[in-house]
């Protein structure tokens, strides 16, 4: 399969695409029972939502998706 070469937008979408999943993980790991916040911080939202538009990716989950995974492949 071929490599996807993004543009530094796309990347830059990835990457707060990754950090706000990372920041879910987060919040929603650890102990059984520890308290969870209800929503994730509006600074990361806002990021990952303000780089998807700035790559056009924003509604265009499925284009968007296909960088992800030629970007960052499950293991």
């Amino acid at each position: 399969m071929p490599t996807a070469v993004l543009t530094d937008r796309e990347r830059t979408a990835v990457q707060a695409y990754l950090r706000l999943m990372h920041t879910v993980r987060a919040a929603f790991d650890g102990p059984p029972g520890a308290r969870r916040p209800p929503v994730v911080p509006p600074s990361v939202l806002a990021e990952a939502e303000q780089a998807l538009a700035d790559a056009g990716l924003a509604g265009n989950e499925e284009e968007f998706f296909r960088l992800l995974q030629s970007w960052c492949p499950e293991p």
